[in-house]
């Protein structure tokens, strides 16, 4: 038994059997006692009438014994010696008002003295508000078996709750089916999904049929097949990009060096120089793509220290004010000194702000303005670089941050991996930070880095 519809159709079905099996006897138990104890208090409250109406008439209890049957409403068996039970009535013990036993089942027991205890539950007969005795009816196991009204009675009561526990029990295995059905249909539909996933077919989506814990599942599933299929498409594409910007450096080595070793070509200055230029860019490509590497695994080591933000920028400043004057281009600082300290890698970093001042460089042009900026808001650092460039256009926005994307097709790497802004964000995030940049074409682009405030211990 593996299908779940089965299993949770018996579990719907034993949850209904147990319930109408608990009902039908507890109503059983509950209308036979009820209706047992009616019968009961009713014959003993017409024997008290009929016993009140007798010592009215006589004025005491005298000769009550002889005419007990008719108190009764019964007539005696012939069989039946003495006071035993009569047909149709329960014994009964009648006491007289001085506690003396006036009537009984029990011969023995007549003319003795009851106490007062043995009374707690007896029904008191009252005359013109005087106590005249007590009535004590002891009912018999009642037989409503017979072709009696009372039995007739009770058989159609019974047969009314069997049939009632049949129909809920019906009820119970087809609307447990219909359910166990409805509920599984959607861990179907995941189960067909997961095993396309498993044969390298992302992107398979399933119907959300409910908002439960199992819609849930769904959703959850879907974004994770969604996510699959993008990431996968990410690497597909990153593999593409990687070998073509090897096969790029390592064709210009391979074509030289063949070259040198025919003697086809003489081992020049510029030569070398060529082969070391490639050389070392394949070098950085390796560097970024291992960087990025520990960044994904978060492994990406970090000395930090805390730093005053403008002391930051001043270094970075420092280090690209010769290659700004190259260019024409202005470095500006807009930060004070009080802003709260920040806990970095200095050098890290550094490295994220050396990419957005070169991406800056690459899109200003001559007589531009970079300007470097840091503000604080509440416990938060954020640091800015703005150009007034050509800007990014709004279509590149979005994947500005992906790897080896370049929004302008025709512009080639110049020696670049591409990898710059994706290394950018990387360090940044492995600083618990964000980095994101907003732009408007034909007025330039802001990236914006935004780091905790520095909380000494």
């Amino acid at each position: 038994m593996r299908s779940l519809v089965v299993k949770l159709t018996l579990a719907f079905l034993l949850v209904g059997l147990t319930g109408s099996i608990l009902v039908t006897v507890i109503v059983q138990s509950q209308t036979r006692a009820a209706f047992s104890n009616f019968i009961v208090n009713q014959a003993q409250q017409n024997l008290a009438d009929n016993l009140v109406t007798y010592y009215d008439t006589n004025g005491s209890w005298t000769g009550v014994g002889n005419n007990i049957y008719i108190l009764q409403g019964s007539a005696p068996s012939e069989h039946m010696g003495g006071l035993g039970r009569p047909p149709g009535g329960d014994p009964f013990t009648l006491v007289g008002p001085d506690r003396v036993v006036v009537v009984s089942n029990q011969p023995d027991e007549v003319g003795q003295t009851i106490s007062k205890s043995d009374l707690s539950g007896a029904l008191v007969l009252q005359s013109n508000n005087q106590n005249i005795g007590w009535l004590i009816l002891t009912p018999i196991q009642q037989n409503f078996n017979a072709n009696t009204p009372e039995g007739n009675f009770l058989r159609t009561v019974n047969s009314a709750t069997l049939l009632s526990a049949s129909v809920a029990i019906l009820l119970a295995l087809c609307l447990g089916g219909l359910l166990a059905y409805t509920m599984t249909r959607s861990l179907r539909d995941l189960t067909e999904a997961t095993v396309e996933i498993a044969k390298g077919r992302f992107g398979k989506q399933v119907k959300v049929r409910s908002k439960d814990e199992i819609g849930k599942l769904a959703e959850s599933f879907n974004q994770m097949s969604f996510d699959l299929e993008q990431a996968t498409k990410a690497r597909q594409q990153m593999t593409a990009d990687i070998a073509h910007d090897l096969r790029s450096p390592l064709s210009v080595i391979t074509g030289y060096a063949e070259a040198l070793s025919d003697n086809k070509l003489p081992g020049t200055t510029e030569t070398y120089n060529i082969l070391l230029q490639e050389t070392r860019h394949l070098d950085r490509l390796v560097d970024d793509l291992r960087l990025l590497s520990l960044a994904d695994t978060g492994e990406l080591p970090l000395t930090l220290q805390p730093i005053q933000p403008r002391t930051l920028l001043e270094r970075v400043i420092a280090r690209y004010s010769v290659a700004g004057s190259q260019r024409q281009i202005s470095l500006q600082i807009e930060a004070t000194d009080d802003l709260p300290l920040v806990n970095v890698d200095v050098e890290r970093m550094s490295q994220v702000l050396d990419n957005l001042i070169l991406n800056a460089f690459r899109y200003t042009p001559e007589g531009g303005c970079v300007v470097l900026g840091a503000v604080s808001i509440g416990k938060t650092v954020h640091i800015t670089v703005k150009d007034n460039g050509k800007g990014i256009a709004k279509e590149d926005l979005p994947h500005i941050f992906d790897r080896f994307y370049r929004g302008d097709k025709s512009r080639p790497h110049n020696g670049e991996s591409g990898l710059g802004l994706a290394i950018a964000k990387s360090i940044v995030e492995a600083h618990g930070g964000k980095i994101s940049v907003e732009s408007t074409p034909g007025q330039g682009a802001q990236f914006t880095i935004s780091l905790h405030t520095f909380q000494p211990e």
